[in-house]
């Protein structure tokens, strides 16, 4: 079984491979959120529906990330609190349908033997208003996917955003402005 592995790899391309195009895999790919309830325990949450694609190229530290977030697909565990971020003081889901983060720059370490992906800057567009959010990168690499056999990239990233810059700025007494976003990304060359 080794030897086949280590001869289908020797067939593939090297990675990290040149700029290409790559598809987020559903499966592997998760953006959650944190908020403070009334100062004492956290609240989680997180979108259950999101799709997207990334265009890397490690060699020119170049790329492109686009995720799009259904919104109404929200979920906390707790249905009222799902229903109250769905109407229109806070995710506006009837009205904004989607929300999506657009990466066009990416920030590269000088590593050896392949430069590391620290940040991704870019815009989110949440709530039907656009502002910058830069993700911060915890962990990031690329692999050959033995059952695949194709190169999947992806990572960890997280940012810290105010809601009330998306003009969501209601009930502040129950969670406060600062919300920490976490995405969870791995996507498959195409």
């Amino acid at each position: 079984m080794t030897r086949t592995l280590v001869l289908v790899a020797s067939l593939l391309p090297a990675v990290p491979a040149a700029g290409a195009e790559y598809a987020l895999d559903p499966t592997h790919t998760s953006v959650t959120f944190e908020a403070a309830h009334f100062g004492t325990s956290t609240s989680r949450g997180r979108f259950e529906r999101l799709s997207g694609s990334v265009q890397f190229d490690r060699a020119a530290r170049t790329g492109r990330v686009e995720i799009t977030i259904a919104t109404a697909s929200v979920s906390t565990g707790v249905a009222a609190l799902d229903g109250r971020l769905r109407d229109a003081d806070f995710l506006d889901t009837d009205a904004h349908p989607t929300a999506s983060f657009v990466g066009e720059r990416m920030l590269f370490d000088d590593g050896r033997p392949y430069p590391k992906l620290v940040e991704v800057q870019g815009e989110l567009t949440l709530h039907g208003t656009t502002q910058p959010l830069t993700l911060r990168a915890t962990s990031f690499n690329c692999y050959l996917n033995p059952l695949l056999l194709r190169e999947v990239c992806g990572g960890d990233f997280e940012a810290t955003l105010q809601r009330s810059r998306w003009g969501m700025d209601k009930a502040m007494q129950v969670a406060p402005d600062t919300i920490r976003l976490l995405v969870q990304v791995e996507a498959i060359r195409q």
